[in-house]
């Protein structure tokens, strides 16, 4: 199973909407490495929800249900999508602050690429997030 970071701007699609909906397409990626990373999803793989805009932060985790497929909305083959469900909601958000206060994190793509929307996450990451989420 991989991981991977997904961003969204919580006014326009926030985990509690997720929530709410029980399921969606994860669509409007056109970044050509972010559609790259898209491409790897399968099903089963865990999701990093990250809030963008004011916050930044680390909110909830999804699992995708289905794999990468074309864009049903687009007539363009290179533009897929994939469909996620909400797993939960992270007990503490993880800011991109702490993140970046993290000299073990530099490489991530989160703190090196911040423009770029899907990304994957590394196993080791992926468990110091999820260790940083349950602190209080």
């Amino acid at each position: 199973m991989a991981h991977f970071l997904l961003k969204t701007e919580p006014t326009t699609y926030s985990f509690d909407d997720l929530l709410r909906d029980a399921e969606t397409v994860w669509d409007g990626v056109t970044n050509n490495l972010a559609l790259k990373n898209l491409r790897l999803m399968k099903a089963g793989d865990s999701c990093f929800i990250y809030h963008s805009g004011d916050k930044k932060e680390i909110v909830g985790i999804a699992t995708v249900s289905r794999a990468s497929y074309p864009d049903p909305k687009k007539n363009d083959s290179k533009l897929t999508v994939v469909n996620i469900k909400p797993t939960k909601k992270l007990r503490n958000p993880v800011q991109l602050s702490s993140l970046k206060g993290l000299k073990n994190l530099a490489q991530f793509d989160l703190i090196r690429l911040p423009r770029l929307s899907v990304m994957q996450v590394a196993d080791d990451i992926w468990n110091l997030i999820m260790k940083m989420s349950e602190e209080e």
